[in-house]
């Protein structure tokens, strides 16, 4: 009988902690089945962030760490850097714990260049600690601790992650994803995996910003999520590309430079 559909190698067969219509499900089968399908489960190593993903440790099937809040960007580095290029190393971070308490360890890794890949998700909420407002929660959005809705005057306004990082230098490959639909969850799989080749091939630090839901804290179905991202998320948050790099182009100049210091 021909398989028509398998779960990935990439994932543990432990059931996720996760709510119902929660997209970080859906995420992390995406970046399993790429570290499946560029064979490198058996090098790689995740770094857990403090939120959600949390048990991300439990889910991928391959080397994990877990770092204290906001501190997966640091950790990492210093596991790339002591088991150099021939692993594969990533966090997997939410953005209560990457745009709020780790925002300096996200900025300078980036602007170090730290060869490192990072999936950032996005669901503008602090979504494991009942929904207090997050760096990303949009002008207006209800939450916890801004009963009455986002007040910019009050809580400034909402911090576009992948905008502010692509203005640094060190940023080699920074792209924003959403996976509301199976179309954009392709187009998202070819994006992280890319990031994943940036990295493979050396040329620095890669970020993936993935627009998510959270159903519970949003008091909405998971059908209706969905349908908020879209009408709410994405006119402040546009899914695009903001630093992109021609992996083939960039091979060729580095190896032209190496062979001239020879």
């Amino acid at each position: 009988m021909a398989v028509i559909f398998e779960k990935t190698k990439g994932l543990t067969d432990a059931q996720t902690h996760y709510c119902p219509g929660c997209t970080h499900g859906i995420i992390h089968r995406t970046v399993g089945e790429v570290l499946e399908e560029m064979d490198v489960l058996g090098n790689a190593v995740g770094v857990a962030p403090v939120g959600c993903s949390v048990l991300a440790y439990n889910y991928f099937n391959c080397d994990m760490s877990e770092a204290a809040h906001g501190r997966a960007p640091a950790v990492a580095t210093g596991i790339k850097r002591v088991l150099g290029p021939d692993h594969m190393v990533f966090t997997y971070q939410g953005d209560g714990d990457l745009a709020s308490i780790g925002t300096a360890e996200i900025v300078h890794a980036a602007n170090r260049g730290e060869n490192i890949t990072v999936i950032f998700v996005n669901n503008t909420t602090y979504g494991m600690t009942g929904g207090q407002m997050a760096p990303t929660t949009l002008i207006g959005e209800k939450a916890t601790t801004c009963q009455g809705g986002r007040d910019p005057k009050l809580h400034g306004y909402p911090i576009r992650i992948a905008e502010m990082l692509s203005t640094l230098v060190g940023a080699t490959f920074v792209e924003r994803v959403r996976v509301d639909t199976p179309a954009e969850v392709r187009k998202a799989k070819k994006v992280i995996r890319k990031a994943f080749e940036v990295q493979k091939a050396g040329l620095g630090f890669s970020l993936v910003e993935v627009l998510s839901t959270c159903p519970t804290n949003w008091g909405k179905t998971p059908v209706d999520a969905l349908q908020w991202l879209r009408d709410n998320m994405i006119p402040y948050y546009p899914v695009q590309n903001f630093r992109d790099i021609d992996i083939e182009a960039a091979l060729a100049e580095r190896a032209e430079a190496e062979k001239e210091d020879k």
